[in-house]
């Protein structure tokens, strides 16, 4: 049986595909890259904001339409948050809800044998030793350590849709992170809901993981997805001086301005923070910070405005994902008072968007006259010969040099960067190097 993942959203719905497609392949059935050629589509969704929402409903529509004959399976927070709604949509043959997310290749494959889909289909046999990862083209492991959420920001749906939080133990995490890279996977990326509160709920925490993986595995790279900015101790960044460790964290601030921050139940103050990326930059140089910022959100005046433009310009992200504020039925937000008008938050917005191209220009300069070590992931263009792939920063690097195979880790110097600040050229490989976006938010990381 031939089986399609898609995700839309965050880093943890595709560790969930990954999780998955790994566990089909055991039960003899192949990946498909192809959804026109699947006999089932797996579709992990998204709901993080009403554009979300409304992405997740069109292509459901869209898988539907381009394979109507695949069993479609739906999940994800889109799906969890309107269950009878996605089990009503043309084609959907089954709807699975974050909290039985466990169970949905038995589910599905329930399904399957009701609808006698495969009765003479020929089970393939599999090679054990591939892995579901590389075989979808990636090369990146993200390894989900955790789910759900034990805070309640005024703004925030997915923690309603994703629940309690519940830790992975140690041992299985390192065990998935081990068969990876037995398996050819060079680096790693631990995600969550609130991955900074790993373990809080198995008397863990996410220091101690990062030091046993760090410990007793030997895969050449790991990285964080997005964490909130707290439940860190002091001597956290120390872990960064190991340099499988990369040098690179999302910590979503959503706002400069403290006031805002409050009615958004953060639970961080912007010195806090100032401090938290002080101690990063201070332990390792170059320390790439990158975050998320919501725009108009309730209540937000002309001055809380200009507190978190300074604030932003002040402390220098590397790349910021902005979002104008989206009211989500079911949060306290939506029912905030002084809610912002559509225009506002738009001209707020492109300002930011401004801002931050400036910034990201300022990271990229800061990396001139430096080699850095590249983990090619892809080919995106055959007949040029180009490979992308990623730096420790987390900049997206392509090159058409010809020694270039997937998987491998090679240096390269950056020598310029454009006036734009999109590319680098590398004159090593005598190719144009380009940095492109983090791409956190297919969501968040």
């Amino acid at each position: 049986m031939l089986i399609n993942f898609q995700a839309l959203g965050c880093r943890l719905n595709e560790a969930e595909l990954e999780t998955w497609a790994s566990e089909f392949m055991q039960r003899g059935h192949q990946v498909t890259t192809d959804a026109a050629e699947a006999d089932v589509v797996v579709f992990n969704s998204c709901a993080v904001t009403a554009q979300a929402d409304r992405k997740s409903r069109q292509q459901i529509g869209r898988l539907q339409r381009n394979n109507p004959q695949a069993s479609l399976v739906v999940t994800g927070c889109h799906a969890s948050l309107n269950p009878d709604a996605v089990k009503g949509y043309l084609g959907v043959d089954l709807v699975v809800d974050n909290q039985h997310k466990e169970q949905l290749v038995e589910s599905t494959l329930a399904l399957v044998d009701n609808h006698n889909v495969n009765d003479n289909l020929p089970q393939p046999a599999v090679d054990q030793s591939l892995n579901a990862l590389l075989m979808r083209g990636r090369h990146r492991g993200f390894i989900k350590i955790q789910d759900g959420c034990r805070y309640r920001c005024t703004y925030c749906i997915v923690t309603i849709a994703r629940g309690a939080e519940r830790s992975r133990r140690e041992a299985d995490i390192l065990a998935e992170i081990n068969r990876l890279h037995r398996q050819g996977v060079q680096e790693i990326a631990l995600t969550g809901v609130h991955v900074g509160g790993y373990g809080s709920d198995i008397g863990s925490s996410l220091y101690r993981l990062l030091s046993e993986i760090l410990e007793h595995s030997q895969i050449p790279r790991i990285r964080l997805a997005s964490v909130e900015p707290w439940d860190l101790p002091d001597n956290f960044f120390d872990l960064f001086r190991d340099p499988r460790l990369m040098p690179h964290m999302h910590l979503p601030i959503q706002s400069g301005c403290d006031t805002v921050l409050r009615r958004m139940a953060r639970r961080c103050k912007t010195s806090e923070f100032a401090r938290l990326v002080d101690k990063a930059r201070e332990a390792i140089p170059l320390f790439n910070v990158t975050t998320d910022l919501i725009t108009g959100f309730p209540g937000e005046t002309e001055q809380e405005w200009r507190e978190t433009v300074d604030f932003v310009a002040r402390t220098g992200f590397g790349h910021i994902h902005i979002f104008p504020f989206s009211a989500r039925a079911g949060t306290k937000a939506a029912g905030l008072p002084g809610q912002v008008d559509g225009t506002i938050k738009k001209l707020r917005s492109r300002e930011m968007h401004a801002l931050a191209s400036r910034l990201k220009q300022q990271e990229l300069e800061r990396h001139l006259g430096t080699r850095a070590e590249v983990l090619w992931e892809q080919q995106i263009n055959s007949n040029l010969g180009q490979w992308i792939g990623y730096t420790p920063h987390y900049h997206k690097i392509t090159s058409t040099d010809a020694q270039i195979s997937a998987a491998d880790i090679s240096e390269v110097s950056i020598d310029s960067v454009s006036s734009d600040g999109s590319m680098l050229v590398n004159e090593g490989y005598q190719a144009q190097v380009m940095v492109d976006d983090i791409g956190q938010h297919d969501a968040r990381i």
